[in-house]
């Protein structure tokens, strides 16, 4: 008994160390293949709503690509010409940074701090030499720049992700038999839909998130509104940590560009407040409490898939766990690890009546059988 259990843990501990090897050898195949899933998924209720038109598959599937080549064109010149200004204007900052350090050291040395100590210790830079949040960014923007050079390769997965969705119940309806074919259909249709309201859910609640920003860092006449717009469209797919530093990078281009705290600090209660009805109001209602996800499991995926893919695989690692999660609710073997993946007692709570519906289904097919 004892050497079964070792023999299993050999065997699953094998197979996670197999998967982080070929993620991370495989990176430049498997990263266009999660992007394009989630493109797919994004604008699979279009190309079923073009369907439901009585547009053909083939002419929808082209209409689909025609609209994601367009989006990706006008994103391409936006990435593309906001990364060249945003670093030439790094010293400008530098200065008022150091102009600002003076002025708070001189502060501090009234109260017997040590000024030099201070100015060398929060050095802009310093900061963005050695812990890089240039580097962070500009990493960001080549990242993305990097998905544009794969775009090719991602449209023939969406092509074939999209054509592979439409026909796949069919396929399983034909293939096995009415009660086991129902299951398997169901237990599918679940895990599209649930994928699909996460992913579509949280790209449209970021967007929203993103417009905001901009408007309100346009409307402070806020230096690169539209880089920190973009920035929090991306960093929100991260929970806590992209918020964060989504706040943080346009208050501080607000603190450096202005002669006065009074006007950064209104723009960063603006941010906090957006961000925070954003994510405890807003997201707990249109993505619910059954997608959320362990504090420690986020840190985990963070750290992992970031070593494995770069910032890309930051932006994606929660998504890419979520999916996992919601894959793993609608299989009853699988169930225990997705309660084990959340974090709030509602989600528990719902895994749980998700099991009894379930089981009771079960029952109704038997009892027709």
């Amino acid at each position: 008994m004892k050497e079964s259990k070792v023999l299993k843990i050999a065997a699953i501990l094998f197979i996670l160390g197999v998967s982080f090897f070929a993620l991370k050898t495989l990176q430049s195949i498997l990263l266009p293949f999660f992007i394009a899933i989630i493109i797919a998924f994004i604008f699979e209720p279009f190309y079923e709503w073009l369907k439901k038109k009585k547009v053909p598959s083939g002419l929808a599937i082209v209409i689909v690509v025609l609209s994601i080549v367009i989006i990706a064109n006008i994103t391409s010149i936006f990435v593309l010409t906001s990364i060249g200004p945003f670093k030439d204007g790094i010293p400008k900052y530098q200065a008022k940074f150091d102009e600002l350090l003076v002025y708070a050291g001189n502060k501090l040395q009234e109260f017997g701090f040590d000024q030099k100590a201070f100015k060398e210790s929060i050095n802009l830079k310093n900061i963005i030499q050695d812990a890089s949040v240039q580097g962070v960014i500009t990493s960001l923007f080549a990242g993305i720049a990097g998905i544009f050079g794969d775009f090719i390769l991602i449209l023939i997965y969406v092509i074939f992700i999209l054509s592979e969705l439409g026909s796949l119940k069919r396929r399983v309806l034909r293939a096995f038999s009415e009660e086991r074919a129902r299951s398997i259909a169901k237990t599918m249709g679940d895990i599209f839909l649930d994928v699909r309201r996460y992913i579509v859910g949280k790209t449209v609640i970021n967007l929203v998130h993103a417009i905001v920003v901009g408007i309100v860092l346009w409307a402070f006449h806020v230096d690169f509104f539209m880089v920190w717009a973009f920035l929090s469209f991306l960093m929100n797919y991260i929970p806590n940590i992209g918020s964060f530093i989504a706040t943080a990078l346009p208050f501080l281009t607000a603190l450096a560009q202005y002669d006065n705290v009074v006007t950064p600090v209104i723009i960063l209660i603006l941010l906090v407040v957006l961000a925070n009805v954003i994510g405890n109001i807003v997201e707990p209602k249109v993505l619910g409490d059954k997608l959320d996800l362990s504090p420690i499991l986020l840190l985990l995926s963070l750290i992992v898939w970031g070593y494995v893919w770069g910032i890309m695989g930051m932006i994606l690692s929660i998504p890419i766990m979520s999916m996992i999660k919601i894959i793993l609710m609608n299989f009853e073997s699988t169930r225990p690890v997705a309660i084990m993946m959340s974090y709030n007692q509602n989600s528990i709570t719902e895994l749980k009546e998700t099991t009894k519906v379930t089981n009771r289904i079960k029952k109704i097919f038997k009892g027709k059988k």
